[in-house]
């Protein structure tokens, strides 16, 4: 479990009630110059507090757990796994505000292979708290790292982040990219190249 999820639990009994978490919604809707007590804001406190706990459900999440289960019946296979194009949403630590995009994945199992499903899902836990672009490419390419054991594993996460787009520069379309690389990927420059291109054969 990573450090942020056992912080989560730890400190879980510590947590503002959903009382304070609604009260601390209606207070920056005031702030924002509007009544929370008018027809149509009565109840968006109560539903700002439910979508955060969707969109924030990754804390407490245990990467280890999705995981654990490794397929060694694979006929001895080796070579290199790519999951492309999984998608997801998170939002940035800064603003709160969401960045969308794309992780691509690729390992080089040893003795078994996971689920691909448990990839996304691993994605999915990283990406449903506040995060950076940077921190999310680390933490997937360290969960896998840690819970799998492969002979490298490499990450490209693309995302636009709608902190830039919708403030600020207000500079729409715009694209991030992040990669890592361990094991494999990040002593031989060529199978790096071979992931990259295998993520380009599909455009």
């Amino acid at each position: 479990m990573d450090d942020v999820a056992k912080f989560a639990k730890a400190t879980a009994s510590a947590r503002p009630t959903r009382q304070e978490a609604e009260s601390a919604v209606r207070t920056l809707l005031a702030w924002a110059g509007d009544n929370p007590q008018r027809e149509g804001l009565v109840d968006t406190p109560r539903r700002v507090v439910e979508a955060y706990e969707e969109l924030f459900g990754g804390y407490g999440a245990d990467p280890d757990e999705a995981l654990a289960r490794v397929f060694r019946d694979v006929d001895g296979y080796e070579d290199i796994v790519v999951v492309r194009d999984i998608p997801f949403v998170s939002h940035c630590e800064h603003h709160i505000a969401p960045f969308f995009g794309k992780a691509h994945i690729g390992y080089y199992p040893r003795g078994g292979a996971v689920g691909l499903s448990k990839l996304a899902r691993v994605v999915e836990m990283f990406a449903r708290r506040l995060q950076t672009q940077e921190a999310l490419t680390s933490q997937i390419i360290e969960a896998i790292q840690s819970g799998l054991n492969p002979r490298g594993v490499a990450v490209m996460v693309e995302a636009e982040h709608t902190c830039m787009s919708m403030r600020g520069v207000k500079k729409d379309g715009a694209s991030t990219v992040t990669t890592r690389f361990t094991g494999l990927f990040q002593t031989d420059r060529e199978e790096q190249r071979r992931f990259l291109d295998l993520l380009r054969s599909a455009r």
